[in-house]
């Protein structure tokens, strides 16, 4: 008798507690749970929308810069290199800089951001071996845009 009263309490506490999600004052139970039923479905709707809406913004975003841009120049001292990306690019420096050394190019001077984008402005020069081939820009760009490539694949973008 007294379990009976309980679980009775319970089921009431229950049936107010959805009345209250939807404010609904319908009377019989079958009226309020097919009304937080269809309120659920409504809500899952929303939520498939939104996932769909997050996934398409995330794509776009993705395709939005897909590469670091890449421009080498010759000048007088040697080349100047510069890449640019209008997002963060993390361990990007470290390929570009190996891809430097195995051109066997002295850094000159430099300016990196890596903050919220990625910028790198290099000055560099041959270093000086009488048995090396001498580089043109060509060359530089090849050989940047390949560690570009590594990088790229590493990172997974």
């Amino acid at each position: 008798m007294v379990s009976r009263i309980h679980k009775r309490t319970a089921m009431y506490r229950n049936l107010q507690l959805l009345r209250s999600i939807r404010y609904s004052h319908s009377r019989p139970k079958a009226s309020v749970l097919l009304d937080v039923s269809n309120y659920i479905q409504c809500l899952k709707k929303k939520l498939q929308e939104l996932n769909q809406l997050t996934v398409a913004t995330a794509w776009k975003n993705a395709d939005y810069d897909p590469m670091p841009k890449l421009e080498v120049e010759t000048q007088e001292e040697g080349f100047v290199i510069k890449v640019l990306s209008q997002r963060s690019c993390q361990g990007l420096l470290v390929f570009i800089l190996e891809a430097f050394e195995e051109l066997g190019l002295d850094v000159l001077q430099a300016r990196v951001s890596c903050a919220d984008s990625f910028s790198l402005e290099a000055l560099g020069n041959k270093e000086n071996n009488e048995d090396s081939n001498p580089l043109d820009a060509q060359l530089v760009e090849q050989v940047v845009s390949q560690a570009i490539q590594n990088w790229r694949e590493v990172s997974h973008i």
